[in-house]
């Protein structure tokens, strides 16, 4: 029997040992890649040199609309020097063009015209965004957006977004155009591009009204990360709703149990097939926590009658969130 018993201790040991092992291995931060590869990833070419937007473009047209763009943007603004804020060009992003322009002369540009064609610099010498690691894309552009007045992007490495493999250029896209932030009616469509789930809840009979363009998903949720769960802006998830429901955040002199804690308690946050997005339809949503009862009017109830008592609870108690009303009879019972 000690004999069996040291056997399965033994066993159970060993176990232990290898799931200890296997969360150490978890919590160990390992570089993607050689430092001095991740370097090369998001610097450029260590042989190549910092040569200017105008020497780097100056010898075609090829990106004449996406200069256009680009100079009419914020951070081609900074390019004029006038700002006092950090000199942001082409270089900035995409590393040293010295070896990208290597060869191209103003005859060569213009004999490619003859032909039909718009000369290109080499690309393969740049960084080769298309294909960084999101956490490496990000960083380029954080290079410059965790010293500016954008302080929630401190946040940002810990936020489910980076940890989710998202990146900036993943909603921002620098080249589409002069204006570089997403508009805020646009972003719930940005969103629904990995949050099927929440573009479902959106169409279900009763939600909040993103899709019809009155709130959006930046009035709830900072997508750059905040230290709150699922990203909210606030700090609990009732301080994020009476942003809106400020009626219904107290305090009451008769607060409603639930109302102390979280409205999800009760409420779907993005939609429901019950009204007012709740959880459950009622009386089954309150009876969870409430016995029910017939009507308190002192008269004798048959089968009936009591059947028809269990309706909407909302019908009789009105101001269900909290009161600073008594009932008729004393307390609160939520009735006015």
């Amino acid at each position: 029997m000690a004999k069996r018993f040291f056997i399965l201790l033994s066993v159970a040991l060993a176990v232990l040992s290898l799931a200890l092992a296997g969360c150490e291995s978890l919590k160990r931060a390992e570089p993607i890649v050689p430092v001095k590869e991740y370097e090369k990833m998001i610097a450029g070419r260590f042989d190549a040199n910092y040569v200017g937007t105008g020497n780097c473009l100056k010898a075609c047209h090829f990106h004449d609309k996406i200069r256009q763009d680009f100079e009419a943007s914020t951070m081609g603004a900074q390019m004029s020097g006038r700002t006092g804020m950090p000199i942001v060009d082409c270089e900035s992003c995409h590393g040293p063009g010295s070896l990208a322009i290597e060869g191209l002369t103003e005859e060569g540009v213009k004999a490619d015209a003859r032909e039909g064609k718009q000369t290109e610099c080499d690309y393969d010498t740049f960084i080769d965004i298309e294909n960084l690691p999101a956490p490496a894309l990000s960083l380029i552009c954080l290079k410059c957006h965790t010293a500016n007045a954008t302080f929630n992007l401190h946040n940002w490495n810990a936020g489910s977004h980076a940890v989710n493999d998202v990146s900036c250029s993943d909603c921002h896209k620098v080249h589409a155009g002069p204006d570089l932030v997403v508009k805020p009616r646009d972003t719930f469509q940005m969103c629904y591009g990995c949050h099927l789930d929440v573009k479902a809840e959106f169409s279900l009979p009763n939600h909040h009204p993103v899709p019809e363009g009155k709130i959006t998903c930046v009035d709830c949720h900072d997508t750059h990360s905040t230290t709150e769960d699922e990203l909210l802006r606030m700090d609990s998830i009732k301080a994020t709703c009476t942003q809106c429901h400020a009626e219904k955040e107290g305090p009451f002199v008769f607060e409603h149990a639930g109302q102390t804690e979280e409205c999800i308690s009760c409420h779907h946050q993005h939609g429901s097939v019950n009204s007012y997005m709740l959880v459950q339809s009622e009386p089954f949503l309150c009876l969870q926590c409430h016995t029910g009862h017939p009507h308190n009017t002192g008269v004798t109830f048959d089968a009936e009658q009591k059947a028809a008592s269990y309706t909407r609870c909302t019908d009789c108690h009105t101001s269900i969130h909290g009161t600073d009303i008594p009932s008729p009879g004393g307390g609160g019972r939520f009735i006015q």
